[in-house]
């Protein structure tokens, strides 16, 4: 039977922590004030003392509570410093977001191994990693959690000079999934994907000038009839924190304006 109580708490995350990678990026940076504003504590990583420390210092001047630690992402030593560093910050972990990666779109033909490999490292090592780490202290606290890895509208479309991103994101997809076989029911860990689409961001400005070939051939597969914007992920990820997402695990939530419905 439903009450007032349980619906009024659907969506409630104030009070718990949730550590962030690539928070200095757009889409980092966006749910980390998203999370913060909603009562959340946020604990911020990335490679850049510097840009992690100013936003932490925008994140305090909101009240947020927040927390940093710098390292590569896919480096094993550095994700177990980050997460030590969390768990002497604010004493726990209920929520991870994966928002750390990287791209270079070029040809197989073009493409240097070692390049293929960074993409590789970047988007799927370090997520296999942050997951493991994350997931082992969240299982030694006993309380479940949530793990939202940031995918993409492309794990699922290829694209000429992507065979090292697409791969990449289809991998975190599986990942997800096979995480979710692991822990959702043993460990009341639920374990989803966001997969965007094209989102603004200091890397992709350049395609959201409205004059573009670019920009105008793009919008022929996105029927909400524009591009993304990086607040247009915080509701999805703070659902997805929350418990109303408490029946999902495994998904891939399409966050792409409705590209794989065309």
């Amino acid at each position: 039977m439903l009450d007032k109580q349980f619906i009024t708490n659907l969506f409630d995350v104030k009070g718990k922590v949730a550590v962030i990678t690539g928070a200095t990026g757009a889409l980092g940076k966006a749910i980390a004030f998203g999370y913060g504003l909603a009562g959340m504590k946020v604990f911020i990583t990335g490679r850049s003392e510097d840009k992690c420390q100013a936003l932490c210092t925008e994140l305090d001047a909101q009240g947020i509570e927040c927390g940093f630690s710098t390292g590569d992402p896919a480096v094993e030593a550095d994700v177990i410093k980050n997460v030590k560093d969390a768990v002497a910050k604010f004493g726990e972990i209920n929520v991870l977001v994966t928002a750390a990666g990287y791209n270079h779109a070029q040809p197989i033909l073009d493409q240097e191994l070692g390049e293929w490999q960074k993409i590789m490292s970047s988007d799927v090592q370090g997520t296999w990693l942050f997951c493991k780490y994350v997931g082992r202290q969240m299982v030694e606290q006993g309380k479940g959690g949530k793990v939202i890895l940031v995918s993409s509208a492309r794990s699922k479309n290829g694209m000429a000079g992507y065979t090292g991103y697409c791969t990449a994101k289809a991998g975190i997809d599986l990942m997800a999934q096979s995480l979710a076989c692991e822990w959702s029911e043993k460990y009341k860990i639920n374990v989803n994907t966001i997969n965007p689409t094209v989102f603004r961001s200091d890397l992709t400005e350049w395609m959201f000038d409205p004059e573009s070939a670019v920009y105008k051939n793009f919008l022929k597969r996105l029927p909400i009839g524009r591009l993304g914007e990086p607040e247009d992920f915080v509701g999805p990820c703070i659902f997805l924190a929350s418990s109303a997402s408490d029946f999902m695990t495994g998904a891939n939530v399409a966050v792409e304006g409705g590209y794989w419905a065309c």
